[in-house]
């Protein structure tokens, strides 16, 4: 990942650094375990676990020979152990056995910092809610004017959504912090089952109950989906955004900073560029998703297939998802919230809005459905021809006989219509 998408802190669990320090832990669990069995010497374990340790130039130079990166490593960390106790090291496990357990850590933790970040976004929703969430607001479907709405309704939408979202990922987390020492094609020709147990349990792993050489990888496949899911919440929020920054509607804006350049043409931009930039990343995660669904299939007990597309894929995935949570938290802090564009663009169209209230309101006083929708409808047309709605609506000899006064002015009354948008987040 180019490191303009890439975050400190994810960077710190995907690092080459961090991926081959997690290599050792299991490399050094698993000869802890030989020693409860009381196969490794009490000293020689000793001896592993102070001397144990890998310089990536050194690995990079054993590589060009093995042209193995886990062997290179093996090896590295053999020379720095030294002899007798180097021959232990990675004894009666396989590559996969190192591999996907570390990985089973890394995508752990990567988790739980996306938890982390989602929580965040979730403040900054509920901040917003607090300051502006009573401010009514037109609606829209289709892109065009619907029925008003509070932005409070708007908000509490996109926490919900980011709610369930938090429980995918926290469901695929479950599922993904698995570990293997089953050795070549997982028949546990050397580790038993308890011993993998016990290793894996040490490093806040569960075991695959049933691995082959590799952990299956549908289990990838379903935590990058969940991961591509939350990119399309983020997107769908982003996208509002943008929309409600157009020039037409400009109900909401990003922060603008002394000094920020919108465009290197046009000095009075002033660019959703963010957002845009959310809308564009959530592309390459859905993308990242489908090919991790390519590597579920695998020949017989594994392949390599799935290996090089890994490598780019998850890391990446990650970086994008927790760099898209982090600017999603920074737009909504900084989010200019405007109420009075918010509310001419709720009279743009007179109180031809309440249409819906006028059409429910004849059904109730003994208009069939058909009839009460060609009424309002007729009065609509009017209005888009430029009519003041209420006006033509209060003129109608036929409605005012049908409905009462009182009744009538509920009709066009907004705080009625609002009566049960949402008083907070939950």
């Amino acid at each position: 990942m180019i490191e303009r998408y890439c975050t400190p802190e994810m960077t710190a669990i995907w690092s080459r650094e961090s991926k081959y320090s997690r290599w050792l832990e299991v490399e050094i669990a698993v000869c802890e375990a030989w020693a409860e069995e009381g196969v490794i010497p009490r000293d020689e374990l000793d001896q592993i676990r102070s001397h144990a340790s890998f310089s990536l130039a050194r690995c990079d130079e054993l590589e060009k020979e093995t042209r193995h990166d886990l062997m290179a490593f093996v090896r590295n960390v053999s020379e720095n152990v030294g002899q007798p106790a180097a021959r232990w090291i990675h004894f009666g496990i396989t590559s996969y056995d190192v591999i996907d357990s570390a990985l089973g850590m890394m995508l752990r933790d990567s988790c739980d910092l996306v938890q982390n970040s989602l929580a965040n976004v979730q403040v900054s929703i509920l901040n917003l809610f607090k300051q502006h969430g009573g401010v009514p607001c037109i609606g829209r479907t289709h892109g065009i004017h619907a029925e008003p709405i509070t932005f409070g309704h708007k908000l509490q939408g996109w926490s919900k959504e980011l709610d369930r979202s938090c429980n995918r990922v926290e469901a695929a987390k479950g599922e993904i912090a698995v570990g293997k020492v089953s050795g070549a094609v997982g028949i546990h020709a050397h580790v038993s089952p308890a011993m993998e147990f016990r290793i894996c349990k040490g490093l806040g792993l569960q075991p695959d109950p049933n691995s082959t050489q590799i952990v299956a990888r549908d289990r990838h496949a379903n935590l990058l989906c969940a991961l591509a899911v939350l990119a399309g919440s983020v997107e769908r929020i982003a996208t509002e955004l943008r929309n409600l920054q157009r020039t037409e509607i400009l109900e909401v804006q990003e922060e603008f900073a002394k000094g920020q350049t919108g465009s290197s043409a046009m000095p009075h931009k002033r660019n959703p560029w963010n957002s845009e930039t959310l809308c564009g990343l959530a592309r390459v995660v859905r993308g990242n998703a489908h090919a991790m669904l390519e590597s579920v299939m695998t020949w017989h007990e594994r392949d390599l297939s799935n290996s090089s597309l890994e490598r780019i894929v998850l890391p990446d995935t990650f970086q994008l998802i927790h760099f898209m949570l982090v600017r999603l938290s920074r737009v909504l802090d900084g989010l200019v919230v405007l109420p009075e564009n918010m509310d001419a663009n709720l009279r743009r169209m007179g109180d031809l809005v309440f249409s819906e209230h006028l059409m429910v309101a004849l059904i109730r006083a003994g208009l069939s459905r058909e009839d009460a929708y060609k009424k309002a409808q007729q009065h609509a047309a009017r209005a888009w021809d430029g009519v003041d709605f209420r006006t033509s609506v209060w003129e109608d000899s036929e409605i005012r006989d049908r409905i009462g006064d009182e009744e009538l002015k509920l009709v066009f009354d907004l705080a009625h219509h609002l009566r049960h948008a949402p008083q907070n987040i939950g």
